[in-house]
């Protein structure tokens, strides 16, 4: 029988792997304490993507505050026969003491770049591994197809429609929240409203107008109980009809000083019934009537749209956002480059890593786009650049408030605004110059030397 607890799920320090927990127990028999450093990092950008938006800091910071080991979950463990008196006592003390160094949410990143750096005494930065890649995979993803959807279809607005499809309510949360940093209008997601002050958004379903004998008395009833968010689903039975059904109540609400601000097409092919509704609002008189397009969209379908001219004002994106379903995961990792002072990597084929504290600076061009990142040791540096990994946290206390998701958004905005036009497109293209400082690589091959034995 469970055990009552005081953790949510999403709070709970049991969101780890086992081997977190197997390790743990060694590095206290052994007394493997001192100072250790982790980096998170993408090993290599999806094919489909040329680059990724970080996002999900926040996240990751308030769990790092709050994590404790409640009472049930110290019995759980013990009950469990896998862990020493020494482990659970530990674990009932934990607190996390280290420090985060990061980009800001919302800043471009690219393979192998450092995106989050831990220190902190080795169970400690060891423990958290799961949750955090957990965290800032996913938000990372969602932002990321955002922002493609916001490129493809740059004047439009977009709403995230995504909820239903999600994997799961903190992923339909988290998505809302991703998908607005990504450059999106709003979410029909009315807790991520509260949560994280993202505009909600949203129009009414066939299920509203299929409970009325017929779609006019629908369209008039809803105008009754949302004047000022009258949009209406128009194609529950006939798309040209329901088009025709919304502009006759246009004309009889104009006196009431009510006005019809838009039409919602969910199914069909997207462009075609557009053209056809935009043909009859217009000749009804009604061309203020805005025209709202869902059902199976990405940034790809959008970019065709756009660049067709068809007449949608607006986009619900749902399932290919939430889901990000042509690139659903990323080749990340946060790996150890760093323990009691010393610099460490992994060398596996394929998998090998950068050794020691590094920080990144971001070259830009004369006309402000990237031209090239500059990996290299935490202690070079140089005045042609900024360096992107910033102090987030010490001592276990972040050092700032959490940013508004607003800021976020615009940081994002000024991002992609310095991407190349390559990288800006939504086809493959080369990736973008990682150049390596020769004090690094110097450092890799003494790290080698020491560590080839």
């Amino acid at each position: 029988m469970p055990i009552p607890d005081d953790n949510t799920l999403e709070e709970s320090p049991l969101l780890v792997d086992l081997y977190q927990l197997t390790m743990l127990q060694s590095y206290l028999d052994q007394q493997m304490l001192e100072e250790a450093v982790f980096e998170f990092f993408v090993r290599r950008i999806p094919e489909n993507r040329n680059f990724l938006l970080f996002a999900g800091l926040e996240q990751l910071l308030a769990f790092l505050e709050r994590t404790r080991f409640s009472q049930g979950e110290l019995d759980y463990l013990a009950r469990t026969g896998l862990f020493r008196r020494n482990l659970i006592d530990y674990l009932a003390g934990f607190r996390f003491s280290g420090s985060v160094h990061a980009m800001p949410e919302g800043t471009l990143c690219f393979s192998n770049e450092p995106i989050v750096r831990i220190t902190a005494p080795l169970p400690e930065a060891q423990l958290i591994e799961t949750r955090l890649i957990n965290l800032l995979q996913f938000q990372t993803l969602i932002a990321t197809k955002a922002a493609r959807c916001r490129i493809a279809a740059p004047d439009a607005k977009l709403v995230d429609f995504g909820l239903r499809r999600a994997h799961g309510a903190e992923a339909g949360l988290l998505a809302a929240r991703a998908c607005y940093l990504g450059g999106f209008d709003g979410t029909a997601n009315v807790l991520a409203g509260l949560h994280y002050a993202v505009p909600i958004l949203g129009t009414m379903a066939h299920a509203y107008i299929q409970a009325h004998d017929n779609e006019m008395e629908a369209f008039r009833h809803f105008a009754d109980s949302q004047p000022n968010n009258l949009i209406l689903l128009i194609d529950t039975y006939d798309t040209d009809r329901g088009a025709h059904r919304a502009a006759e109540l246009a004309d009889t609400l104009l006196p009431k000083g009510v006005v019809v601000k838009g039409v919602r097409i969910d199914s069909g092919e997207p462009g075609e019934e557009a053209f056809r509704v935009r043909r009859i609002l217009d000749q009804a008189g009604h061309p203020e009537i805005t025209i709202f397009a869902s059902s199976n969209l990405d940034e790809q379908l959008l970019q065709k749209l756009v660049r067709r001219g068809a007449p949608i004002d607006g986009y619900g994106i749902g399932t290919s956002l939430t889901t990000s379903s042509d690139a659903p995961f990323l080749n990340c990792a946060y790996k150890l480059q760093e323990y009691a002072g010393i610099p460490r990597r992994k060398r596996s084929s394929g998998k090998a890593t950068w050794p020691g504290r590094k920080q990144l600076y971001r070259y830009l061009d004369s006309r402000g786009k990237i031209e090239y990142d500059w990996l290299c040791r935490e202690t070079e540096t140089t005045m042609d650049a900024t360096p992107l990994l910033e102090p987030v946290m010490h001592n276990g206390c972040r050092l700032t408030p959490p940013e508004a998701p607003a800021d976020i958004r615009h940081r994002v905005q000024q991002q992609i605004g310095t991407l190349p036009d390559s990288l800006l497109s939504l086809e493959p293209a080369p990736p973008l110059p990682l150049r390596i400082s020769a004090r690094l690589q110097q450092l890799a091959q003494d790290t080698d030397r020491r560590f080839n034995r």
